[in-house]
């Protein structure tokens, strides 16, 4: 399975001249003297095969194995460039192969995240100063996403040193770090700012931030980690590794927003809308409630909830149609740029040789007593080498093409043996190994019956067989993961709202949501429309573990905002058992809030979208797409539609499941009961909330055990209630 690819082309003449051969000799015995290189094989050194030789015989290959590591292999990789490259003797040497493809990878990425950050961090800046209006608000969700971000390349730090951690699971922690921040900081400050709009002492007024929104934070976070928890039921470290990075970069960002964040506004208090550039408007929960858009929209929709939500649902259903035909394949030198020199030689590969010798894969067969199967192994080479797609098929009895033997064996094939028990047949396919066409090929071999004795198998390796059991490792693992997301997601919102319905309904909006972003995903960057505009190469294809990762990622963020809208719908219900205007007021008082929060993350993922790498732009591109349709036709549209068919249903359960909750459930136990008069002027100690929702009023007690508060509402009606322990 070779890894590197030495592309010696004739100063002059073609690669069979004397002096050509000579150097290309040379140079296939030093390569097999370089520290780590386990394997080396050469045009020359295999007796001239055409599969190494380019079609105007002008250049010729020498492939080989580098052993160790992905940083072993980067080091040695650079060593045998500094060596070997350019001109040596008869030849000019250009290196690359897998080796080289991973390197480039590895590069490019790391200075994609760097210029996604000088994209993302000014702009979110700009726009956190336009939604809080003043420097010191909006400079504290960066505060967040630093604690966030450092301490998850902390625990990775950890981690790493436990186990394999990939370097694409940066990208992840630097986006969600610095968007779920931005996210839960701008609720806990806009919290903040309503409790002082109400006269509440600022150290009163982070209590009760803590007790509403930070506690609607905690769960939230806790719905996110419980989507990417999923990515630990995949046998494959590439997931396993964003499920690391993903889980603490959302439990240290909610831990700094219920934590941190709350200590600086302590500190800050009023100041916290020092150095304003614009006048913010106090009109949250403690002010009156403006007839905004959002509460608009929300009306109109529950007016006419069943052509809207049939309207919404059909426009999904039709966005995701393109996703029912995905085509799965592995990253290859067409996920670089086209001017990377990685996927330049990899080009040169494709267009000047009718066979690419890097392709090789081996066919292992461990079982083989190589003093008595000699024959079964010709045989079984016969039958590889006269498939479609195979070039050639090199083994212990020597080298096969077109179902015969070209070749018998000589001393060079005694590598294909391992002792006296087991060896290997080296082939020489005609097809991308990360294609279909390489996927069918092994399909083929495997269906082939080995003339070999009962217990000797035969079994293939390399990357189209690595494509197929990566397919077949996810589509096992899949409903258990997506089990997993529905139970525990389920089990926490009902924790927190002591609903059936209200979870069931969230988790089919949330799979509406991202049908749309996949079939996005398959007409963009599989069939590759506007991949001129976005700079990329469209291969008919898409990265095997994109889809499952952008899923968990994607539920769990519009889980997010689930938890934030029904948090508010149900605060107000419980102050006015009005199922409609409950609703409504809900999404008027997250309106603007959820909608600053979603565009915000979607331009941190839409930063990761100019990376040069094709996935990690799908990456950025779709979860940014799955933020927008999150908060505009699900929250707008969808959630209202439905929660006014359930009506009164939708805070509904069973007496048992009502049972559970009254004993394990979350609740806010502060007393919330509508008073006789639209206004209210309180007189009341410190610590207590007067809710001014110009539809109705409540004491809500705070961490005091024994108070009289005395109400007088606009009508001299005097009301005296004393709630108790």
């Amino acid at each position: 399975d070779p890894n590197v690819v030495l592309l010696d082309q004739a100063r002059s003449g073609d690669v069979d001249a004397p002096d050509v051969a000579a150097a290309g000799e040379q140079l296939t015995t030093a390569l097999a003297g370089v520290a780590g290189v386990s394997q080396v094989a050469s045009y020359w050194s295999l007796g001239e095969a055409p599969a190494m030789r380019s079609l105007d015989g002008t250049k010729a290959l020498i492939v080989a194995r580098i052993d160790g590591g992905d940083d072993e292999v980067d080091a040695r990789l650079t060593s045998l460039t500094a060596e070997l490259g350019g001109d040596q003797g008869a030849v000019t040497v250009t290196i690359g192969g897998r080796a080289a493809v991973d390197a480039d990878l590895s590069n490019q990425i790391g200075g994609d995240l760097a210029v996604a950050e000088s994209i993302a961090v000014p702009i979110t800046l700009v726009l956190l100063v336009l939604v809080f209006g003043g420097l010191i608000a909006a400079g504290l969700p960066l505060v967040v996403a630093l604690i966030s971000v450092a301490g998850t390349f902390l625990s990775l730090f950890v981690i790493g040193s436990l186990t394999d951690v990939s370097i694409y699971s940066i990208n992840l922690t630097t986006a969600l770090g610095l968007g779920l921040s931005i996210d839960y900081s701008l609720f806990i400050v806009n919290r903040f700012r309503e409790e002082l709009a109400r006269g509440t002492s600022p150290r009163d007024a982070v209590v009760r931030t803590v007790e509403t929104a930070g506690r609607t934070v905690a769960f939230s976070a806790f719905t996110v980690a419980a989507s990417l928890v999923a990515l630990l039921i995949f046998p494959l470290y590439f997931l396993r590794s964003f499920a690391y990075a993903g889980i603490s970069v959302v439990l240290i960002a909610a831990a700094g927003a219920v934590v941190s964040l709350p200590a600086l506004l302590a500190v800050l208090g009023h100041r916290v809308d020092a150095l304003g550039v614009r006048r913010h408007a106090r009109h949250g929960h403690g002010g009156p409630l403006r007839d905004g858009f959002w509460q608009r929209l929300a009306q109109a929709v529950m007016r006419r909830p069943i052509p809207i939500a049939a309207g919404a649902i059909a426009l999904l259903l039709v966005l995701g149609a393109p996703f029912l035909r995905v085509a799965f394949a592995l990253p290859t030198a067409e996920s670089l740029p086209k001017d990377s020199p990685a996927r330049r030689f990899d080009d040169r590969l494709a267009t000047e040789f009718a066979a690419d010798s890097s392709e090789s894969f081996a066919i292992v067969v461990p079982q083989l007593d190589n003093a008595t199967g000699s024959a079964a192994l010709d045989a079984y080479a016969q039958q590889v080498s006269a498939l479609d797609d195979v070039t050639q098929v090199d083994t212990l009895t020597g080298t096969y093409r077109d179902g015969a033997s070209v070749a018998p064996a000589s001393a060079r094939n005694a590598a294909y043996a391992a002792g006296s028990r087991g060896a290997y047949l080296a082939v020489t396919p005609a097809v991308e190994q990360r294609s279909a066409a390489g996927e069918l090929l092994v399909h083929r071999i495997r269906a082939l019956h080995p003339p070999f004795a009962d217990g000797v198998h035969a079994l293939v390796e390399g990357s189209a067989a690595q494509l197929i059991d990566t397919k077949a490792a996810i589509a096992d693992r899949l409903p258990y993961a997506l089990g997993i997301i529905a139970l525990i997601t389920f089990v926490l919102l009902f924790l927190v709202f002591g609903s059936l319905l209200v979870p069931i309904k969230a988790i089919v909006l949330n799979l509406l949501s991202l049908t749309a972003t996949f079939g996005a995903m398959v007409w963009i960057f599989q069939d590759g429309h506007g991949a001129g505009w976005l700079g990329f190469t469209a291969t008919g294809s898409i990265d095997t573990s994109m889809p499952i990762l952008m899923f968990c990622i994607a539920f769990g963020l519009s889980m997010d905002y689930e938890v934030f809208l029904l948090s508010r719908i149900k605060e107000e219900h419980d102050c006015t058992g009005d199922n409609t205007r409950a609703v409504a007021v809900g999404l008027e008082r997250t309106g603007r809030i959820v909608t600053a929060a979603a565009a915000l993350l979607a331009v941190t993922f839409l930063a990761f979208a100019t990376s040069g790498v094709t996935f990690i732009k799908m990456f950025g591109l779709g979860l940014a797409l799955a933020v927008v349709m999150d908060a505009t036709i699900i929250r707008g549209l969808l959630v209202p539609a439905f929660m006014r068919l359930a009506g009164d249903a939708n805070w509904w359960a069973p007496a048992w499941m009502r049972r559970i909750h009254a004993r394990i459930g979350i609740r806010d136990d502060g007393p919330r009961r509508p008073s006789p008069g639209p206004a209210v002027r309180s007189v009341v100690p410190d610590r207590v909330e007067q809710r001014r929702d110009g539809f109705g009023d409540g004491i809500a007690e705070t961490g005091v055990q024994h108070l009289v508060a005395l109400v007088v509402d606009d009508r001299d009606d005097v009301g005296v209630r004393v709630p108790g322990p």
